[in-house]
């Protein structure tokens, strides 16, 4: 069976992450953007981090740049952006697609696992997968889903 943490990212600076390395913890991963209308969810997400990373959780920030071109920066200008804009300090990981013959090989397990409203592809930024301790996909929150809404979610794999 193929989980969450059979899968390897690069991090925002390029380094290879074997995502084995959260395994047993909760997931929320989420692919983002910094000039989408859905931006200022970094900061729920920062505050979900901050509540119950010491129960566990880890978001994973994924940002991608398919969807209206809202994450047009590299990689220095996403780190500074969600540092000083929303004092991010989840980890951020390279930019990548999330549909298409070029999605990161996460995103297309993700999509298979856990379909949305519209069928497998990722419609926006800021779509949100919850991963169990297990590794296997939980649940799939819309981008319109504000991450203050996952608290009973999240509680519930805590």
């Amino acid at each position: 069976m193929t989980t969450a943490y059979d899968f390897t990212a690069d991090d925002i600076d390029g380094n290879p992450v074997p995502l084995s390395g959260y395994a047993g913890l909760p997931l929320l991963v989420v692919n983002t953007a910094s000039k989408c209308g859905f931006t200022p969810q970094y900061e729920g997400l920062e505050a979900l981090h901050r509540t119950y990373s010491d129960q566990g959780l880890r978001v994973l920030g994924f940002p991608c740049d398919q969807f209206a071109h809202q994450e047009p920066g590299d990689a220095d200008e996403i780190k500074n952006f969600c540092s000083l804009t929303y004092d991010v300090t989840f980890p951020m990981f390279a930019k990548i697609d999330v549909n298409g013959p070029e999605a990161h090989p996460l995103y297309a397990w993700l999509r298979s696992e856990k379909r949305g409203l519209l069928g497998g592809r990722i419609n926006w930024n800021f779509t949100k997968f919850l991963i169990g301790r297990d590794g296997t996909v939980v649940d799939r929150f819309a981008p319109t889903t504000k991450p203050e809404k996952l608290t009973g979610a999240i509680g519930g794999l805590l």
